[in-house]
């Protein structure tokens, strides 16, 4: 084996992954030297992505697309199995199904972007510009809703149908939802200070604030085992994971036997879905654990969650890196007018929606719940919780356990946007249709948020 530079294939995932890490630590470098970068809470891995974007358009690096946009839609999937294998922590049921509300809000949010993109783009197409992609509208809530390793994966799906640089459509729509959910969240936490209705503080780290029982919960592997603990979260992950790539590869291999026509449709979308399906196998991983525990036939827990929300957080921001530095801005020509008004009106109406519904779930913690929902349906849960940490450092309310719960509740709620998605691509009335849907799925949604767990 050739072990020299010129072997590209042996040499490429390492200088690509070496790329990210430099653009990671000059990215921390900026967050704790420059005080206006630090105040504005925009998350290192975004202006990481940034950093090595720039770099590729002045030609300093040579960026290999194909790999990073395997590290994105790879990471993704990582992440959320090692999310959804986490052990749910004990908490104390109020009895009003906050959870499941908070999923309805997030799924809630997904419909309202979905509804203002496709009206948007489906308006320029039949005006101003033919040519667009009527479709093109539902990336504001796979780029802002769901992040940067969706959109390029539903991006990439509707270039194969026709829309040019649908791909970097999507991931700057996502990159421009992190910026929103972090200015723009900044903003308006501000504009509540000014009006006393939150207290914004400007907090470093505390001191003890991570305890032995962050590390490690009663009943886990012991350090002192021969089998590393972070190997074995790795092994747990990596092993839903091809558990859920043989499962959608025997899915669509049956759909493309059975239905071929409905297989050209639909197994992308499964491909394109598949942490969805990663999540759903990473429960049941979770429960056969539980089971083997519970019986006895298993003494130990094998799960970490504080080694698992690492592991998350990892995938995440390498997804996030390797996704922003791929988009090809020349992609963007010709796109630049709806891609401002997706951005602008999916910013505005999320936070005039989110103001409404979250005084509806959260009561109690009014403004803790909106800001925190403001940043995770604009960016990610990290998003979220940067803001949140603003007017609640502590974490005194459940705002944050609501972004783990609503996602996971979004998670089963959220699964007919896979139909959204493929309808819309068809043609311009299947698009219009989809915002009939959206309008539909949007009230019941909303059915649950108003009248779930109401007592009679």
């Amino acid at each position: 084996m050739d072990y020299s530079a010129a072997n590209t294939a042996l040499w490429t995932p390492i200088i690509q992954l070496g790329y990210i890490s430099v653009a990671l630590l000059a990215a921390y470098g900026l967050c704790r030297v420059v005080p206006a970068i630090r105040k504005s809470m925009v998350p290192a891995a975004v202006i990481a992505g940034f950093v090595l974007l720039a770099f590729k358009l002045v030609g300093v690096v040579k960026i290999d697309s194909y790999f990073m946009e395997g590290l994105t839609y790879h990471g993704i999937t990582i992440g959320f199995i090692a999310l959804t294998l986490r052990v749910p922590e004990k908490s104390d049921n109020d009895g009003s199904l906050t959870g499941l509300r908070s999923g309805a809000i997030v799924v809630s949010t997904y419909m309202v972007q979905g509804f203002v993109g496709l009206g948007i783009t489906i308006l320029l197409a039949l005006t101003i510009m033919p040519n667009l992609f009527p479709a093109s509208g539902i990336l504001l809530p796979m780029g802002y809703g769901q992040g940067p390793g969706q959109a390029n994966n539903i991006g990439t799906s509707y270039e194969s149908l026709g829309f040019v640089g649908g791909r970097s459509f999507g991931v700057a729509i996502a990159a421009a939802g992190y910026l929103c959910a972090c200015i723009v969240g900044v903003i308006y936490v501000n504009y509540l200070a000014r009006k006393g209705r939150v207290s914004a503080k400007d907090h470093g780290y505390v001191s003890g604030s991570l305890s032995v029982k962050d590390f490690e919960t009663d009943g886990e592997v012991p350090v002192s085992e021969s089998v590393d603990r972070l190997s074995i979260q790795m092994v747990l992950v990596l092993a839903v994971y091809l558990a859920t790539f043989l499962a959608i590869r025997t899915a669509t291999s049956l759909l493309a036997a059975a239905a071929p026509g409905v297989a050209n449709t639909l197994n992308p979308l499964l491909w394109g879905f598949n942490f969805i399906f990663g999540s759903g196998l990473a429960i049941v991983m979770r429960l056969i654990l539980k089971a083997l525990r519970s019986r006895r036939l298993m003494t130990q827990q094998y799960q970490n969650n504080y080694l698992l929300s690492r592991i998350s957080g990892f995938a995440f921001d390498i997804m996030i890196v390797s996704a922003i530095s791929t988009i090809e801005v020349s992609d963007l020509r010709g796109l630049w007018l709806p891609f401002v008004l997706l951005v602008v009106a999916g910013a505005a109406l999320t936070l005039v929606h989110l103001r409404y519904v979250c005084k509806k779930v959260y009561p109690g913690y009014y403004y803790e719940g909106l800001v925190s929902m403001y940043g995770m349906m604009t960016g990610t849960i990290s998003s979220g919780v940067l803001l949140l940490r603003e007017i609640d450092p502590l974490m005194k309310t459940p705002a944050a356990n609501n972004l783990v719960l609503g996602s996971s509740f979004g998670i089963v709620l959220g699964a007919p946007i896979l139909i959204l998605v493929g309808l819309a691509a068809r043609s311009m009335g299947m698009a219009a249709l989809c915002m009939v849907i959206c309008a539909a799925y949007y009230g019941a949604m909303m059915a649950i948020i108003l009248f779930a767990g109401k007592k009679r």
